[in-house]
């Protein structure tokens, strides 16, 4: 397995690994109407963008030569967590690869790139429903909100954020 920084020629992998963990993770939280309307092209062009962001840092593992799991993160940008000075938006591991550390390696690498560029602290909204919230708690994160409501595909769902002070 390798761990390393993404390139916009990944972007379609990532867009299909994006994709693929959201009707797995989510079948049961999320309306399948939204999880089946979900397209490869479009997650390829916003995969595009995110990695072409100079402030975004993203990172895939590899295995085999196909992307099998993903991450980025940046600075934080609301404002509301004045503590917080990171954001991690993402981190996907295809089903079968999930529970092998791939999820840590990924995590610990953008972890060194936000440290790279001053910022230390980091905070990452789960759905309350995603059986994946208690990774982050095993990597140390602590809540720091458990209660913000976003809608996906009209049924209201809960956000609940986690927080490192020092990663």
């Amino acid at each position: 397995m390798i761990i390393r920084e993404a390139n916009v020629t990944d972007a379609e992998g990532i867009a299909r690994v994006h994709v693929d963990c959201w009707r797995t993770t989510y079948k049961d939280i999320v309306p399948e109407v939204f999880l089946n309307k979900l397209s490869y092209e479009n997650r390829t062009q916003l995969w595009i963008q995110n990695i072409s962001n100079e402030t975004n840092y993203v990172f895939v593992a590899e295995l085999d030569g196909k992307i099998v799991g993903f991450t980025d993160g940046g600075k934080e940008k609301s404002g509301e967590y004045p503590g917080y000075m990171a954001d991690i938006t993402t981190l996907y591991i295809l089903e079968e690869f999930q529970g092998i550390g791939m999820g840590r390696q990924l995590l610990q690498q953008v972890f060194l790139k936000l440290k790279e560029n001053n910022m230390t602290s980091a905070l990452v909204w789960v759905l309350e429903d995603n059986p994946s919230k208690y990774f982050y708690e095993a990597m140390g994160a602590k809540v720091i909100e458990n209660q913000k409501d976003i809608t996906i595909g009209g049924k209201q769902l809960n956000l609940i954020g986690y927080g490192w002070g020092n990663i």
